[in-house]
């Protein structure tokens, strides 16, 4: 099982340096790093569980199984007027690890430019060259073999790989039936395959790295590789079940200063106090939201929640991005989805058949082989440019107009300047994976299914993440009153864009699995169903789809990728942002935060390996800072 948490009494009897509220992706990763200093002493609050055994967590080929379970928040958005008034699930991890517990293992970086976005916002030191050493800081690359880079497209770079961090990455050793026609099928619609997608460019067909162990062909995440290893150190003091009410302020001259933390703990209220600094790290919804229930946010918002007003900052909660999918990789959203050939095996088949199941499980258990090996691997990062008209985009480029003021102009000027033609950037990724994951189209017994995603990576739509008006008045807010969540999703003045960019993308997915050597192993588009034959006598073609509308199926079947950023965003003072580039909450001292939540525009990628440079990254601030301390 590993090293179990501390009780209650060792953690109210310990005299904190520091305070970590969220044990997951980040926040342990600061846990371990500032624990390496044993002049510190640590503390973790975690709301979740630790669980190091569950095979649902570690088992790369049960990914998703831990969504809506006691591992999951189970958030959900309010209705979405742009999604023809429907909700959408938000999973996050409510466990020792967080969202890297929950996630499916997908390892990779976002290009070069989006990083360096972030500075020219005014974050000095948060540019692609600045964050490259955190990237190989957290991670032990394990190379692929020749025969893996000749057969899969495993390729790697070691210059920009790390080769002693904490989590593992490798390639899988199986795949899905589909992949061996993956490369060739982008090649022959006319997309290059890329050999080094994380030297500052992801654009292209790839083979994603996983945060996958080799050996044991388990899970590296956040709990097992951060946290475990330092667990026995007695200036690391981690208490799960804990959830945290609000933060304790001072107020000192000029502003307020952070001096401790509220929580409950097995039905019991508890309070902290700490003689250094508290780092929040409960992500994106939770970060923001635990700020609000502590005083700092918008007024309006405060008052209605029962909240005295300490810092008035409108930004909070605010600028909340999302990447958009119309065909999720998850379980619970609806998909596009084709037939394929009935002989090959997939995960779904496992979930009907339990004899197959238990032989994949016994395979996995004794060999660490098998389909429960596997992931979703076949990806590729396109601009919009590779399938739509440039001076078209040229155009929708100059129509973005700034959002509301708690949005700088800076920040639409760069998200105009993606338009243009001379930006290659991965403005959509595509994934094609063998199963049914659409919750509406039912699979038929004996046939079989494959899906193909298509995901938004720089939305123009931006919405917000705040806590709910108190139920009664002369009460306040509670961290269990679930905050409101409304991604706005393609409405506001970029709305019409987004909807139209994933209706294109629609089509060009379609060309995609209608292509050689894929369309080899694809009998049928089944969902949505394929347009009608232009005579009885006549099958549906491509011609036929490329004249199909996809705007109401995409309204009717977005959903989230599940990677928000931007609530609690990073940058100047007095400009619409909540910390400054060393991740301080403006206007109070001693309060940090280290997540997603920072990241002031959304990046074309996956989230986790950011997110664990961004915590290292993080880490090395706050150890600066405590060391120049007077």
């Amino acid at each position: 099982m590993g090293s179990l948490p501390r009780d209650i009494d060792v953690f109210l009897s310990t005299k904190f340096t520091h305070l970590i509220i969220g044990g997951g992706t980040a926040g342990l990763v600061v846990a371990a790093r500032l624990a390496e200093n044993k002049d510190l002493i640590v503390g973790v609050l975690e709301a979740g569980p630790a669980n190091y055994d569950d095979l649902r967590i570690n088992v790369p080929g049960r990914f998703c199984e831990t969504l809506d379970t006691e591992y999951d928040w189970q958030f959900a958005t309010v209705p979405q007027p742009g999604l023809n008034g429907r909700t959408v699930p938000w999973a996050r991890g409510k466990v020792l690890g967080g969202s890297s517990a929950l996630n499916i293992m997908t390892w990779n970086r976002a290009c070069k430019e989006d990083y360096d976005a972030w500075e020219e916002l005014g974050n000095q030191g948060w540019g692609w060259h600045s964050l490259l050493p955190f990237f190989k800081k957290s991670e032990t690359l394990h190379e692929s073999t020749e025969k893996q880079q000749l057969n899969d497209q495993a390729y790697f770079d070691l210059k920009y790989h790390g080769a002693d961090g904490p989590v593992q990455t490798s390639y899988p050793n199986q795949y899905s039936a589909s992949h061996q026609h993956w490369h060739k099928t982008l090649q022959n619609v006319g997309v290059n395959i890329n050999r080094s997608h994380f030297s500052g460019s992801n654009v292209g067909a790839w083979t994603t790295l996983t945060s996958v162990g080799p050996e044991q062909r388990e899970r590296s995440y956040s709990a097992t590789a951060y946290y475990r290893p330092n667990a026995a150190k007695p200036n690391l003091v981690l208490l799960t079940g804990a959830t945290v009410q609000e933060l304790l302020l001072e107020p000192t001259k000029d502003e307020w200063t952070a001096k401790g933390a509220r929580f409950t703990h097995e039905g019991e209220e508890h309070s902290i106090s700490l003689r250094g600094e508290i780092i929040i790290c409960a992500g994106s919804v939770q970060s923001p939201q635990l700020l609000e229930l502590s005083g700092i946010g918008n007024p309006e918002v405060l008052q209605e929640a029962g909240i005295e007003v300490k810092v008035d900052n409108p930004a909070v909660g605010e600028n909340l991005q999302d990447h958009l999918t119309q065909t999720d990789v998850v379980l619970l959203v609806t998909c596009m989805v084709y037939e394929i050939d009935p002989s090959i095996p997939t995960l779904e088949s496992l979930r009907s058949d339990p004899i197959a199941a238990k032989a994949a499980d016994l395979e996995y258990q004794t060999s660490r082989t098998g389909i429960r090996t596997t992931t979703p691997s076949s990806v590729a990062y396109l601009p919009f440019s590779h399938y739509l008209d440039p001076s078209h985009l040229s155009k929708l480029g100059t129509s973005i107009t700034p959002s509301p003021s708690t949005r700088p102009n800076a920040q639409a000027e760069i998200q105009a300047r993606r338009f243009t033609h001379d930006q290659n950037l991965g403005q959509i990724e595509f994934n094609f994976d063998i199963s049914n994951y659409s919750p509406v189209f039912k699979s038929e017994p004996g046939k079989k299914y494959a899906t193909m995603l298509q995901m938004l990576q720089y939305p123009l739509s931006t919405g917000s993440i705040h806590i709910p008006p108190s139920k009664s008045r002369g009460q306040r807010t509670r961290a269990e009153d679930k905050p409101i969540i409304d991604p706005k999703y393609y409405t506001g003045s970029g709305g019409a864009i987004d909807l139209e960019m994933m209706a294109s993308a629609q089509k060009f997915a379609h060309k995609i699995v209608s292509t050689k050597p894929l369309a080899d192993i694809i009998v049928g588009r089944v969902w949505p169903p394929p347009p009608p034959p232009r005579s009885s006598s006549q099958h549906s073609n491509n011609k036929d789809v490329e004249k199909e509308d996809f705007t109401d199926w995409v309204k009717d079947n977005t959903t989230t990728d599940w990677h928000p950023v931007g609530t609690c965003a990073m940058g100047p003072a007095g400009k619409g942002y909540v910390v400054d580039e060393r991740l301080r909450v403006h206007g109070v001292k001693g309060l940090r935060v280290c997540d997603a939540s920072i990241m002031p525009l959304q990046i074309s990628a996956h989230l986790q390996a950011t997110v664990y440079a961004i915590g290292e990254k993080g880490a090395q601030l706050i150890m600066e800072d405590w060391e120049a301390r007077v």
